[in-house]
């Protein structure tokens, strides 16, 4: 087998031994939060120290704190994470209930693990809360990568040109309490057919983001 071959082998070998678990808020313990924090400090720091500081202490979340959580673990511990929180956002002036799903991240020695490995987790869950959609944000740069690992599969639809605004999750002397980003939507349909998405450039979160 050559190398590349060999690469792939030990991929799908450890995306095989990760264990997804559905963990409702309530029942993470201070250990829990504290194997979290450690993970998302290490999953986002290499992006920029500012990045991995909400993260300090045992703080397992960035800006509002999810309700459930999915959560892939191996050998070595938390492998993969994805959150998800209920929510009402409006569009063009619709107010539409959503799960927004956040708190994305992967460890770098999985990084093929993918993020439809996560929401096959996270769809049924979605479906058993009787959500009409899920709902999430990604920059800009990463709308070709998603494209590849989400619609490929059917999971979603990308939405570009398009405005969230949110609050800051703290309120900061000298620095707007509101946050406005041009970002790509991932809308993931439920309940509803993506049809019934409203039409809209400027999304309210009415709250921080997840």
């Amino acid at each position: 087998m050559n190398s590349a071959g060999a690469r792939s082998a030990e991929g799908l070998s450890a995306r095989a031994q990760v264990q997804w678990s559905v963990r409702w808020e309530n029942e993470l313990q201070l250990a829990d939060h504290a194997e979290l924090a450690e993970f998302f400090r290490k999953s986002y720091g290499p992006t920029g120290a500012f990045n991995a500081q909400p993260f300090e202490g045992n703080r397992s979340w960035a800006g509002a704190r999810p309700e459930v959580r999915v959560i892939g673990h191996d050998a070595r511990g938390v492998a993969a994470h994805v959150g998800l929180l209920r929510r009402f956002i409006k569009i063009g002036g619709v107010e539409l209930l959503v799960a927004e799903l956040g708190l994305y991240a992967v460890r770098p020695d999985l990084e093929g693990l993918g993020i439809s490995h996560s929401m096959r987790v996270m769809y049924p869950v979605l479906q058993q809360l009787g959500v009409p959609f899920g709902f999430g944000t990604v920059r800009p740069a990463l709308e070709k990568h998603l494209t590849r690992l989400v619609e490929r599969h059917g999971l979603a639809t990308l939405m570009s040109g398009i405005r969230v605004r949110s609050t800051h999750p703290d309120v900061y002397p000298n620095l707007s309490p509101i946050r406005s980003e041009d970002v790509v939507v991932v809308v993931f349909p439920v309940g509803c057919s993506i049809s019934e998405w409203p039409a809209g450039t400027i999304i309210d979160r009415n709250g921080p983001e997840l």
